[in-house]
């Protein structure tokens, strides 16, 4: 709820602070009072764009301030949030301010941190709708009309069931395209794939093979050599030099003495023996390399034959020849898990595809249920125009269903508040239809209606009463009271009927001072209050009649207490 706004230098406006409360206010004056600063000054607040004609000349700037209860604070709290602004602990009020220099350069500020008009803009609106002759927004603004259908109905439920179902049905959609696209460019590795693993399950390599084989060529490639150090080894130990037999036959000669002096043989028959085994150790040793020796090549042939196909297959996959094994698991199981991705993404088109069907499921429940709320709306609109002297009009809300490729987190419909004036005419928007005093008058009625549905805490209505009088304003009057029993309600009113409805008065008056016009504004008492309103009644002159008919539209209760 609006509670302060402070003027300083804005066009006739010198230094103003106003209060204001809840339930209705009323602002009345002549025409050409100011009324209309009043209106531009709460629009500089909210973000409406900078003007320097507003600064008062000979001023550098104009400022103005508008202090909000704590209810707007936790409006906008979720904005300033999102904006990375922390706001004081124990804050319990926020103000709104803008200052604007004579070049017109603007500065905008909340709670005295500074912020965008974009930003300034987006809080205002949440806190206040001024509604006017020529207002385009708030309530004439389709983009916001399936909202207050919504909230009408109380749909909220129905609402968050289409948003979450929306949202699953989103992200399985999402994940089952990147899949599909995945697999999509992995169609092509599949063929590769095939192809590397036929030819290396061709040659079938084996853990570290290369290596062995490369050890094996070295020493075919060397046989040659090698032959002769086997038979140059065998000429060395043969023949009259037998050593075998000359280490048998030394072991023999002294083993026949030892008995002649006890152990002192033994470590030289000990050390012959081993010498004697070690010695036929190493001769089947020469013996089994000559039997390994390929004399006809063609041992060599095959070891090579093989280690080069190793060779070879391994540049191609760009690793070690004995690493290939390996490199053949791993594309066996990349292989493989491609071909479990087919059955995957059909999986995940599947789990979208109910999603889907979730998803219509909820919009179609919620359309139906805008349908029943839509018919509720328009009875309750339809109640409230005849009152209001707009008894040939008609307001129906209109519910198109949208193409499925528009569907959204909100549902599958378009949403449209139409209305005619005279009967045969057709529908169409409030503010393309409507005169002035008319679209203000279906405003209220909507506003009225879709009360408890706003959130907008403080609404404003400028001239709602132009060109009625009467029985018709006594009508508006009465709404703006019942308007203002939910919501804190201002209005700048020529009407008498509807200024006696007030539980706050305030008269904005036009005077010259020192050689300049001045604008001030008044916070009348009952008497003050209800000379105005005689003045509204009678013009230029007040007489007795006047003021007693001001007394008999004052509200019982009100006759004589102050306003204040």
């Amino acid at each position: 709820m609006l509670r302060q706004l402070a003027i300083k230098r804005v066009a006739l406006i010198d230094d103003l602070s106003l209060e204001f409360a809840a339930g209705l206010g009323v602002l009345t004056g002549e025409t050409g009072a100011g009324k209309s600063i009043l209106l531009d000054s709460l629009g500089l607040v909210l973000g409406a764009r900078a003007d320097a004609g507003l600064v008062q000349a000979g001023a550098e700037r104009a400022v103005v301030s508008a202090v909000f209860t704590a209810d707007a604070l936790a409006v906008a709290l979720p904005i300033l949030d999102d904006a990375g602004l922390e706001l004081e602990p124990g804050e319990d009020r926020l103000v709104l301010r803008r200052i604007i220099s004579a070049e017109g350069r603007s500065r905008a500020f909340v709670n005295d941190q500074p912020v965008s008009a974009g930003l300034l803009r987006q809080i205002g609106s949440r806190l206040v709708e001024v509604q006017g002759q020529f207002d385009s927004g708030g309530l004439t603004d389709p983009a916001g009309h399936r909202d207050l259908l919504d909230a009408f109905g109380g749909l909220a439920g129905l609402r968050a069931d289409t948003a979450a179902t929306h949202r699953k049905w989103q992200t399985l959609t999402k994940a089952f395209h990147d899949q599909q696209a995945a697999l999509t460019s992995s169609l092509g590795d599949a063929d590769w794939l095939r192809h590397a693993l036929s030819e290396l399950e061709d040659i079938g390599p084996v853990a570290d093979e290369a290596g062995k084989l490369a050890e094996e060529r070295r020493f075919l490639q060397s046989q040659e050599r090698i032959l002769e150090a086997i038979e140059g080894s065998r000429s060395a130990v043969s023949g009259k030099h037998d050593v075998a037999s000359a280490l048998r036959g030394a072991m023999r000669a002294l083993e026949r003495s030892a008995d002649k002096v006890g152990e002192r043989f033994q470590p030289a028959i000990l050390a012959l023996e081993r010498a004697a085994i070690e010695f036929d150790e190493a001769m089947s040793t020469i013996d089994e390399l000559a039997r390994d020796v390929d004399l006809d090549g063609s041992r060599l042939d095959a070891v090579e034959t093989r280690l080069f196909a190793l060779r070879e297959i391994a540049r191609k996959h760009r690793c070690e020849p004995d690493a290939l094994a390996d490199v053949q698991q791993k594309l066996a199981e990349n292989l493989a898990a491609l071909e479990r991705a087919d059955l995957a993404l059909a999986e995940a088109e599947q789990a979208a595809a109910a999603a889907r069907t979730q998803f219509e499921t909820a919009a179609l429940a919620l359309s139906e249920a805008r349908q029943a709320a839509a018919r509720q709306l328009d009875v309750a609109v339809a109640d409230e125009l005849a009152p209001l002297r707009l008894e040939k009009a008609e307001f129906r809300t209109d519910i198109a269903r949208l193409s499925q490729d528009q569907w959204n987190s909100t549902g599958c419909d378009r949403v449209r508040f139409a209305v005619r004036t005279n009967p045969g005419m057709p529908f169409g928007a409030i503010e393309r239809i409507a005169s002035g005093g008319e679209r203000a008058r279906f405003l209220l009625a909507l506003k009225v209606v879709l009360a408890a549905a706003d959130p907008v805490g403080t609404l404003v209505f400028d001239e709602v009463d132009a060109g009625i009088g009467g029985a018709t304003a006594a009508a508006v009057g009465e709404r703006l009271a019942k308007l203002g029993e939910a919501l804190q309600v201002l209005v700048v009113t020529h009407s008498p009927q509807v200024a006696a409805r007030g539980v706050r008065h305030l008269h904005v008056s036009k005077a010259e001072i020192d050689g300049r016009s001045r604008t001030d504004v008044h916070d009348l008492t009952a008497d003050q209050r209800r000379e105005e309103i005689a003045r509204m009644l009678s013009g230029e002159t007040v007489t007795e009649e006047a003021r007693a008919a001001a007394l008999q539209l004052l509200l019982p209760g009100e006759q004589g207490q102050s306003a204040a």
